[in-house]
């Protein structure tokens, strides 16, 4: 094979698809990834691709194990989502599909901090493509939001990268670290893009509001560039033990009570995200396996999910939990991937979060972090309530609804299956997993003490939704939107805006009467001496005109012969 960089595939592979129709495009879209693919696993480890930038040396291709596991992933997450889309004719969802999982790989393989930034910054332009797709007003809304958050995200990052260069004078991309000003400002870059408390809304407000399709691309790439941007440049930051805690609690309690279903994924989304945050905080080998181990696996469950719901949405036209009910009667396959789909993200025993999602949970209590092993552990009971019975139970059981829609066509059946296999087959027999990871493993998943704890949280969960359901204290699934944080934005910080511009514009109002009065003095002032009776206008004799021409020449001589 031909050795390419991934990115350089997709983009060329971009520009085909533009330029074609028909089965010429399929056979494009499909050919892509799986070329791409094989090219990157005849590439040794290492550095490729060296281009001298000024008086810098950028790495396009930096091949270790690290970024050789996200290499894989993106790949195996682009041919699935493509392989869903194929139904779609939409120039726009495919060109913008293929540019951004090729950003995504540009990134995930960048040597040094200025590749980077340029994959960072195509990764935001070419993914809003995906929600502005939809074509709905609170898409294009939404999908301005989400670029403005991370076109600032951006912009943090390439101010800590200018500062990491003035500093150090190389851009490698390396430990990072937080003792320094330009370490905290790509800190604080990857934390936007990976979705960290109070900086999470542009997920919550956009994903939900993508096409069926979009959906699945943006689930798999940004949030996992962001996952391996902290492992490559902050591992062991305990900072982030604490961040990741915290980043699997909160979204509990928000899709709890949360009516659309694709907005619960997204929620969900940031709960795992914390799953890896604190393993990455960690920093342990088994820590670190854990996190990017379950980044993998989160990627296929999580994106098997937003197909199934992708499914719900174009068949039916709904996605709120109150509209729907009764579809495993008329949608029979998709009601089976996303159970597979919920017992994966749930971390059921042999379905592939339990391979990974254990692994970080041993290593925080291995590592002396016993409450956030307890935050873990409530966090994991607390996905199979909100995800892994709620969103099949309301989606495909419960009332019925008296919809009556069909399963999505073939592709999308297919590429869910897919999606599925690798869950069952990652749950059943992880080892193949745990020889990509970055350190070696001795970790065994599946002991007795392991399945029988995970199996008696589970149904003690299961218990609860029950109970729940049945004493009336379960929220009812009602139509609205959670602000979430943005009550901060949207009430407080709206009322100090409000506020000072009022303030400012009475004070503004003042400043303007001074300045209007100060400029009129000194109009009245010039008036006085250059106007046309001032006495710097005022016509004079000609005796006088010559006395004072006399006066300044005899000046003149004096001053030139001292």
């Amino acid at each position: 094979m031909i050795e390419l960089p991934p990115f350089f595939i997709f983009f060329v592979g971009a520009g085909l698809v533009a330029a074609t129709r028909g089965p010429l495009r399929t056979i494009f879209l499909l050919a892509v990834p799986i070329f791409s693919a094989l090219s990157l696993n005849g590439i040794p480890e290492g550095s490729h691709f060296t281009v001298a930038l000024f008086d810098y040396e950028l790495q396009l291709l930096r091949v270790d194990k690290l970024s050789l596991l996200f290499g894989y992933l993106f790949h195996l997450a682009a041919l699935i989502a493509v392989i869903y889309s194929l139904h779609v004719r939409d120039t726009v969802q495919h060109v913008s599909g293929l540019l951004y999982a090729g950003s995504a790989l540009g990134a995930v393989f960048a040597g040094d901090l200025i590749t980077l930034f340029l994959a960072w910054e195509a990764l935001a332009l070419s993914s809003v493509f995906l929600i502005l797709a939809r074509r709905t007003p609170s898409a294009q809304a939404a999908a301005m939001r989400y670029l403005a958050v991370q076109v600032i995200s951006g912009l943090i990052l390439l101010a800590g990268v200018l500062v990491r260069l003035n500093d150090l004078g190389s851009p490698a991309f390396t430990f990072i670290g937080l003792d320094s000003a330009g370490g905290f400002l790509i800190f604080t870059a990857f934390g936007i893009k990976c979705a960290f408390p109070l900086l999470h809304n542009w997920l919550t407000d956009a994903y939900p509001e993508a096409t069926p399709t979009g959906a699945i691309f943006l689930s798999a790439f940004t949030t996992k560039v962001a996952v391996y941007a902290l492992a490559r440049g902050f591992p062991g930051t305990e900072v982030l033990v604490y961040i990741g805690a915290a980043m699997t609690i909160f979204p509990i309690f928000y899709a709890f009570i949360e009516n659309d279903l694709r907005r619960v994924l997204a929620y969900s989304m940031i709960n795992q995200l914390g799953f890896m945050v604190v393993g990455i905080g960690l920093g342990t080998a088994m820590a670190i396996n854990g996190a990017v181990g379950h980044a993998f696996n989160d990627v296929v469950f999580k994106g098997l999910l937003f197909m199934s719901m992708g499914a719900v949405l174009s068949q039916t036209g709904k996605i709120n939990a109150s509209d729907l009910g009764g579809l495993y009667k008329s949608m029979p396959i998709t009601t089976v991937f996303c159970i597979v789909g919920a017992l994966s993200i749930s971390a059921v025993p042999f379905f592939s979060g339990f391979v990974s999602k254990s692994m970080v949970m041993v290593a925080a209590l291995d590592e002396g972090y016993p409450i956030v092993w307890l935050a873990l552990l409530f966090s994991s009971a607390s996905v199979f309530h909100y995800v892994g019975i709620k969103i099949p139970f309301f989606a495909f059981f419960a009332h019925d609804s008296g919809i009556r829609a069909t399963d999505p066509s073939f592709n999308m059946l297919f590429a869910m299956g897919m999606a599925a296999l690798i869950c069952i087959f990652n749950g059943a027999w992880p080892w193949l997993l745990y020889s990509m990871l970055p350190f070696p493993m001795t970790y065994e998943p599946y002991t007795t003490t392991h399945v029988l704890a995970q199996s008696q949280l589970l149904l003690f969960s299961a218990l609860a939704f029950v109970w729940l359901r049945l004493s009336g204290f379960q929220p009812p699934e009602l139509k609205g939107v959670n602000i979430d944080a943005d009550w901060i934005f949207r009430k407080p910080l709206n009322w100090i805006a409000t506020t000072t511009l009022r303030v400012g514009s009475r004070w503004n109002g003042v400043a303007q009467n001074a300045v209007a009065s100060y400029l009129g003095y000194l109009g009245r002032l010039v008036f006085r001496y250059s106007g046309p009776q001032g006495v710097f206008a005022r016509t004079l004799e000609s005796g006088s005109a010559a006395l004072w021409v006399a006066i300044i020449l005899a000046a003149s001589l004096l001053l030139y012969y001292l």
